[in-house]
C-alpha cells in the first residue's frame, strides 16, 4: 500500500527526527487514507415498479351502444365511436407536411400517424430511458477510471484531538503540527469489479426492462395504427351520411316543388305544401348538422396523425362493405398468441423481476473488487515523486439488519404480480379476438337486412310520389316514405363503419396491424 508522505515542514523539527514521532505520523496521516482505499460500498438491488405494463397510461377503444333510430322499417344497430384518450388523441404536428387541398390516403394517414402521434414519440422517449438505465446498470461492471490532482495547506491541533505528551508517553510532544503543505496528483486511478452477483443481476434485469420497452412501444404501434384508422373511417363515414342526406334533401325538395305546383293548379290543399316544406327545411338542417360532424371527424383524425394546425385536406379513400374471408377465430387467436407485442412485453417483464429476485438473494454473497492509481506526491510538484496503489478489496456480508430480506421480499411481491399480469394478458388477447368476430358477424348481418331495406323504402318512396303525382295520396305518405329511405340509408351506413371498425379492431387484436389492417379492409 502506498503510505502518505512524511511532512518536513512542521513546527517541531525533533518530533521528526525519532522513530516514535514517524510511526506518530504515520498513525495520524496514514491510517485515514489506508481505510478510504479500502472502503466499499454494499451492493444493492434496484427495485422495480410492481407493475410491468409499460402500456398504463392512454388507450384506444370503442363504446358500443344498441340503438334504433325509430319506424318500423328501421333495424337494431349496433351504433359504435372511437374512444381516444391521452397520448393517443394528441400529436406534434408535422410542418413540413403540406396538405392544403390535397387528398389523403390512408396509407399516408398512417405514415403520419406513427411519426407524429403523442404516443408513438412517448414510448420511443420510454425505450430510450429503459437504454439509459440498462447503460447505468453495465457501468457498475465496468472499469471506473478517473485523474485527480490536489494540494493541501494543514496545521492540525493535537491537543484538541486529546492527543497529549503525557497521555502518550511521547516527550516533547508539541500542542500543533503545521502548517505543512501536501501534494498529491494520480495520473489514472481505477477501481474494477470482479465478482458482483447483485450488479449482475441488476444488468440482466435492466436488459430486460429494455426489451420490454422495446415490445411496449410495438403494442402502441398497433394502438395509434388502430387510432389512425378508426378516426379514418369515422370521416368517410360521416362523409357518407352527408351524400345520403343530400340526396334526402334533393328528393324533399323536388317533393315541395311538385306540391306547390300542384298548389297553384288547384290539384290539392296548401296543407300539403307546408308539410312538404317543413320536411325540406328539416332535411337541410340535418344537412347542416352532418356536414359540421365532418369538419369535426377531420379536426379530430388531424390531431391523431399530427397534420400542420389548420390544414385543410380531403379524404382520398373510402371502404364499402366487403365480407371478411379465409380467417376463423381459432387462426385469428393462434397468430395472435404469437405476434401480440404486449405479450412479449408481459413475458419481459417476468424475466425482469426473476433477475431482480436473484440479484436480491446474492446480496447476502460476498463481493470482489480491485483498485489502484498511480501518480505523483510531495511537499510540491517540484519536488514529487512517483508513486501508486494496487488493493484487492473482499466485501463480506455479515449482518444487515434484515435490508436483505426486506429487498427479497418486494422483487418475490413484484414477480408474483407480474405473473399474474401475463397470464392475464392471455385472457385479454383471448377476449380482444373473439369479440372482434362478434362484432363483425353480428355488423354483417346488419349489413344484410339494412341494405334490403334501402332497396325497399327507395321503392316504396318512388311509388308514393306517383300516388302523389297522380292525387290518390297526399304528402303525408310522401314524407313518411322520405323518413323511411334516410333511416334505411343511415342504418346501411352505420352497418358499414362497424363492419369496417370490427375489422380494424382483429387486425390490432391478431398484433402486427400495420401489416393487416388494409388488406383486411379492402377484403384481402
Amino acid at each position: 500500500m502506498r503510505g502518505p508522505f512524511l511532512p518536513t515542514a512542521i513546527t517541531s523539527g525533533e518530533l521528526t527526527q525519532g522513530l516514535p514521532g514517524a510511526l506518530f505520523l504515520a498513525l495520524i496521516l496514514g491510517v485515514p487514507l489506508l481505510a478510504q482505499t479500502n472502503s466499499v460500498p454494499a451492493s444493492q438491488v434496484n427495485q422495480l415498479p410492481l407493475s410491468g405494463r409499460g402500456a398504463a397510461n392512454g388507450s384506444v377503444s370503442t363504446t358500443q351502444s344498441i340503438t334504433n333510430t325509430g319506424g318500423g322499417n328501421s333495424v337494431n344497430i349496433v351504433n359504435s365511436t372511437v374512444n381516444l384518450t391521452s397520448p393517443y388523441n394528441g400529436s406534434v404536428p408535422d410542418a413540413s407536411t403540406i396538405t392544403h387541398g390535397l387528398p389523403l390516403t390512408l396509407d399516408n394517414a398512417l405514415k403520419l400517424g406513427l411519426r407524429n402521434n403523442l404516443s408513438q414519440i412517448s414510448q420511443t422517449n420510454t425505450v430510450l430511458e429503459a437504454g439509459g438505465r440498462r447503460l447505468i446498470a453495465r457501468s457498475a461492471l465496468l472499469p471506473d477510471i478517473g485523474s485527480s490532482i490536489g494540494e493541501t495547506l494543514s496545521k492540525i491541533d493535537l491537543a484538541a484531538q486529546g492527543l497529549k505528551s503525557s497521555a502518550l508517553g511521547i516527550p516533547g510532544l508539541p500542542a500543533v503540527l503545521g502548517p505543512f503543505n501536501f501534494f498529491d496528483a494520480r495520473a489514472i486511478q481505477v477501481r474494477q469489479t470482479v465478482f458482483d452477483l447483485v450488479q449482475l443481476g441488476n444488468l440482466h434485469g435492466a436488459t430486460q426492462n429494455l426489451k420490454a420497452a422495446r415490445a411496449n412501444a410495438t403494442d402502441a404501434r398497433d394502438l395509434v395504427v388502430f387510432a389512425v384508422v378508426g378516426s379514418y373511417l369515422q370521416v368517410t363515414t360521416a362523409q357518407a351520411r352527408v351524400v345520403a342526406m343530400r340526396a334526402q334533401v334533393e328528393s324533399s325538395r323536388s317533393v315541395y316543388q311538385q306540391a306547390s305546383d300542384r298548389l297553384q293548379a288547384g290539384l290539392n290543399a296548401r296543407i300539403d305544401v307546408t308539410r312538404s316544406q317543413v320536411q325540406y327545411q328539416t332535411d337541410l338542417q340535418r344537412l347542416r348538422s352532418e356536414q359540421a360532424d365532418v369538419e369535426k371527424q377531420k379536426l379530430n383524425l388531424s390531431r391523431v396523425v399530427g397534420l400542420p394546425y389548420g390544414s385543410d385536406f380531403t379524404i382520398a379513400e373510402d371502404f364499402p362493405y366487403s365480407a371478411l374471408r379465409d380467417l376463423n377465430v381459432e387462426e385469428a387467436l393462434k397468430r395472435a398468441n404469437a405476434t401480440r407485442a404486449d405479450l412479449r412485453a408481459a413475458r419481459f417483464a417476468v424475466q425482469a423481476a426473476e433477475a431482480a429476485l436473484s440479484a436480491a438473494h446474492a446480496e447476502y454473497l460476498p463481493t470482489l473488487s480491485i483498485a489502484g492509481d498511480y501518480g505523483a506526491e510531495g511537499l510540491n510538484p517540484a519536488q514529487g515523486h512517483a508513486t501508486y496503489t494496487v488493493a484487492g478489496i473482499i466485501n463480506v456480508p455479515v449482518f444487515q439488519g434484515g435490508r436483505v430480506q426486506g429487498d427479497m421480499e418486494q422483487a418475490r411481491a413484484t414477480l408474483n404480480q407480474r405473473k399474474a399480469e401475463l397470464q392475464d394478458t392471455f385472457g385479454v388477447i383471448d377476449r380482444d379476438v373473439r369479440v372482434a368476430f362478434i362484432d363483425l358477424n353480428s355488423a354483417a348481418d346488419q349489413v344484410v337486412v339494412a341494405e334490403s331495406n334501402v332497396t325497399l323504402s327507395k321503392d316504396t318512396l318512388v311509388q308514393a310520389r306517383d300516388r302523389f303525382v297522380a292525387g290518390i295520396a297526399d304528402t303525408v305518405e310522401v314524407v313518411q316514405a322520405q323518413q323511411t329511405v334516410a333511416q334505411a340509408d343511415n342504418d346501411y351506413i352505420n352497418a358499414v363503419f362497424e363492419h369496417n371498425l370490427a375489422k380494424v379492431a382483429l387486425s390490432r387484436a391478431m398484433g402486427q396491424a400495420e401489416l393487416t389492417v388494409q388488406n383486411l379492409l379492402r377484403g384481402k
